[in-house]
């Protein structure tokens, strides 16, 4: 059986190409529901129903868990699916945690993500657990989806924007950048640019991967597959020779941000 990754477009791949690192022997479905990306400016029933249906879509092709790699769907949908199905459902939210706990004195910790994921119950939640000296601050970075989804990664328009949302802060008060979305982690070497090289930047993938792997033994549900992807776009196989070279060059460049 299949492990399945769910994302509205590209940026689950980030989760996907983590996963292939650390269990390479599992077999994968990758399902990016580019019919509705973005989703960080829907509303949350829409985001739910779109959700349902790529869970179902994937349960009848054979998975074991899923990863909802998306932190605005993790946000909107992730009870509601836990309610519904009886598989290892896994969500991504923002590592506000990690990056609080690693916290210097005297500096504050960035959240960069969707304004969905910014303004849901469930970050507010967070923040007021490991909060408590409210050192955070919270910056919506809608248009990276966009740019990403482009594979605009490194142009003149994407530093433009960045530098233009950073305005109103000093990069250098920041201990830790938050990559809320897991789109933003193809931009790791323009942030690196715009931040000190003391800036830590932080994704939550690597805990997601190692969260599942745990899940996975405990259920003895490892398995030892041909570390073959399937990739889906709303349904639809992706496999024709320029849908397999735009995902090779995706997880090139999500190859080359593991240096940041």
């Amino acid at each position: 059986m299949k492990i399945g990754i769910f994302d509205s477009g590209i940026g689950g791949l980030t989760v996907l190409h983590q996963a292939m690192i650390t269990l390479p022997e599992e077999d994968y479905l990758y399902y990016a529901d580019t019919d509705h990306v973005p989703y960080g400016i829907r509303q949350k029933e829409e985001i739910l129903e779109f959700v349902d249906d790529a869970l179902r879509f994937m349960l009848e092709k054979g998975i074991k868990a899923v990863i909802i790699a998306c932190n605005t769907a993790t946000s909107a949908a992730i009870q509601t699916l836990r309610s519904r199905y009886t598989i290892p459902i896994l969500g991504m939210e923002p590592a506000v945690k990690p990056a609080v706990a690693r916290e210097e004195e005297g500096k504050r910790v960035m959240v960069a993500a969707t304004p969905l994921t910014l303004r849901e119950e469930k970050l507010r939640n967070l923040l007021h657990q490991v909060d408590k000296h409210h050192t955070v601050d919270l910056l919506p970075l809608p248009e990276l989806v966009r740019f990403a989804e482009r594979e605009e990664f490194t142009s003149p328009a994407v530093e433009e924007y960045l530098t233009q949302e950073l305005a109103p802060y000093r990069a250098e008060e920041y201990s830790a950048l938050v990559l809320g979305c897991t789109h933003f982690n193809y931009f790791k070497d323009t942030f690196a640019r715009l931040f000190p090289s003391s800036t830590e930047l932080i994704d939550g993938s690597v805990g997601t991967v190692n969260h599942l792997q745990d899940i996975l033994q405990a259920g003895n549900l490892l398995e030892h597959g041909s570390g073959c992807v399937e990739y889906y776009r709303s349904g639809r196989k992706a496999d024709s020779p320029a849908d397999l070279a735009r995902y090779r060059r995706l997880h090139l460049r999500l190859e080359e941000m593991l240096r940041f």
